[in-house]
């Protein structure tokens, strides 16, 4: 079934039990999207943000904010900045990793982009320790039996679309600590198959070790679309799949939210009007998850739905 007529089904059957939008204090004028999931670190609540200005693009700084109400939060003052997009944390043994998109500029144009990742146990202060391949955003860890981590790489472009005939990819490998952690070993991680039909695309944007063995994946997949005029619409969802780890396959793929399930809302640019850039997911005492999402490239939202990986196993990591 094609992604557009996957996605008229979950809009007709989705079950949503709560909808709110994100508010963050402490950076008047400035956006602040595409966030971490909140998690919880020497007894606080904590979230990462992309803070941007609305006419800007590309121009982004990953601050700290810690809860200071119901989806509320407030930046903790004297924290580190990080120039970053999009970011992303994990929990590795005793060690808080953070992970996102650096943009470098040459003339004033974007000229290429990497993944950064920083890591120590001081949540203001983190430690810059290695860098992804060239071109690649959306590089996950996610902690394992046995001390094994995870980690996901998400290759895009036209290389991968004339091999694969998807814009982009999901490869999976594991490493036995950080210090594995280098572009050569992203770069190499195997393909998971029958992820992406043509021309869509997607990645990993929060991963989960389950007690089953496998791993439980909250995503984003994507597709273009032309409304009226011709104008394009670049549409983003939330998706989710599980991960049999010793069968390198994909099972229970599903949508689980889109721009629709969020409060309404502007968008940064014309084309993302239909976009919800995932975060993650946070159990719930009731069993349900919070599922957080940035929407429209310009604010962050929250939504209540029912469990993804059931049947598949419980979360036994820490992040």
């Amino acid at each position: 079934m094609l992604l557009i007529q996957q996605r008229e089904q979950f809009d007709l059957n989705m079950r949503v039990y709560e909808s709110a939008k994100l508010s963050f204090h402490g950076v008047k004028g400035f956006d602040v999207y595409n966030v971490s999931i909140p998690f919880r670190w020497q007894g606080k609540d904590y979230i990462f943000g992309r803070v941007e200005r609305r006419e800007e693009w590309a121009r982004s700084w990953v601050r700290l904010f810690e809860k200071s109400g119901q989806d509320e939060w407030s930046l903790v003052p004297g924290s580190m900045i990080y120039q970053l997009e999009d970011p992303y944390v994990s929990i590795i043994g005793e060690t808080l990793v953070m992970g996102g998109t650096h943009v470098r500029y040459k003339q004033g144009k974007v000229d290429t982009y990497f993944g950064y990742f920083y890591r120590g146990t001081n949540v203001d202060d983190l430690y810059y320790f290695t860098t992804g391949p060239e071109y690649m955003k959306d590089i996950r860890l996610v902690e394992m039996e046995g001390g094994r981590i995870g980690v996901f790489s998400r290759p895009r472009g036209e290389d991968v679309r004339s091999k694969h005939g998807s814009e982009s990819m999901i490869g999976f490998t594991i490493i036995g600590s950080l210090d594995e952690l280098t572009a050569e070993t992203v770069e190499n991680a195997p393909y998971i198959p029958e992820l992406f039909g043509k021309d869509e695309w997607g990645g990993c944007n929060q991963a989960y070790y389950l007690d089953s063995g496998k791993v439980g994946v909250i995503g984003h997949k994507c597709y273009k679309t032309y409304g009226e005029a011709g104008r394009l619409k670049q549409v983003y969802m939330n998706f989710s799949f599980v991960l049999d780890v010793d069968k390198h396959e994909a099972l229970d793929q599903k949508i689980i939210g889109t721009r629709s399930c969020y409060p309404d809302g502007p968008a940064k640019k014309p084309d993302l009007t239909d976009c919800a850039f995932t975060s993650g997911i946070v159990m719930r005492d009731d069993g349900k998850c919070d599922l957080y999402s940035g929407i429209g490239d310009t604010e962050a939202g929250r939504i209540v739905i029912d469990y993804p990986f059931e049947g598949h196993g419980r979360i036994v990591s820490k992040v």
